[in-house]
């Protein structure tokens, strides 16, 4: 089974606007999508900036939220994405 995270700043505005598209996928496809705030959690910031080999390539060199990380397939998206842009990327 894949495991999905999303890493996301409490106060983003990015973030606030992808939380409905993570529930709305999880209610439909049944997919876990791990929430890790990195603005506030010190050891979730670490998790990501030792996954920066895997992201900054996807995200245009930078370490940014939203990030999505498919941790089987080492698969992110970044970003603010259409909802089924994201469906169809959790459900590939």
């Amino acid at each position: 089974m894949k495991k999905y995270v999303m890493f996301f700043g409490q106060e983003c505005p990015h973030c606030k606007m992808m939380l409905p598209f993570v529930e709305k996928i999880e209610r439909e496809t049944g997919v876990s999508i791990e929430r890790l705030e990195v603005w506030h959690e010190t050891k979730n910031a670490d998790l990501m900036r030792s996954l920066k080999d895997v992201i900054l390539p996807k995200c245009g060199g930078q370490l940014r939220i939203p990030t999505f990380l498919n941790t089987e397939t080492n698969d992110v998206i970044c970003g603010e994405v259409g909802y089924e842009a994201l469906k169809e990327w959790v459900t590939k």
